[in-house]
């Protein structure tokens, strides 16, 4: 004789989640928010210093250059160092000689020096 199993009793629906679930997860949205506008802020820029024409010191502690805009090309080009001071030591990129916005985006260990080449004027836009 073949063994019957009882038929499956209907499940009692369950509450949903309660108050305080909804509340963690809602928290756990805006941190993750907060961390992605903070990434796209890092990587495009916070602040900026326009019309560098001569060596500029523009920040003296870690952070990330998003970009350069060379308003008046020059006759040479320029360079940016991540520097905290007007030393040249550490050679970040080369500023062209060239009009245009030129995105960087690297980030420096030191700081920011910007050293425009003759006759330019730019602008940094940096985090």
């Amino acid at each position: 004789m073949a063994a019957t199993t009882a038929p499956a009793q209907p499940t009692t629906p369950q509450p949903g989640a309660s108050l305080s679930d909804l509340l963690t997860a809602v928290k756990n949205l805006v941190i993750a928010l907060n961390g992605a506008t903070q990434a796209f802020n890092n990587v495009n820029g916070t602040s900026t210093l326009e019309g560098i024409t001569t060596p500029t010191v523009i920040k003296t502690s870690p952070g990330r250059v998003a970009a350069v805009s060379i308003l008046i090309a020059g006759s040479t080009p320029g360079m940016m160092y991540d520097s905290a001071s007007l030393a040249e030591n550490a050679p970040l990129v080369v500023i062209p000689n060239l009009q245009g916005l030129f995105v960087v985006n690297l980030a420096t260990n030191s700081g920011l020096l910007v050293v425009p080449g003759t006759g330019q004027s730019v602008t940094v836009a940096w985090s």
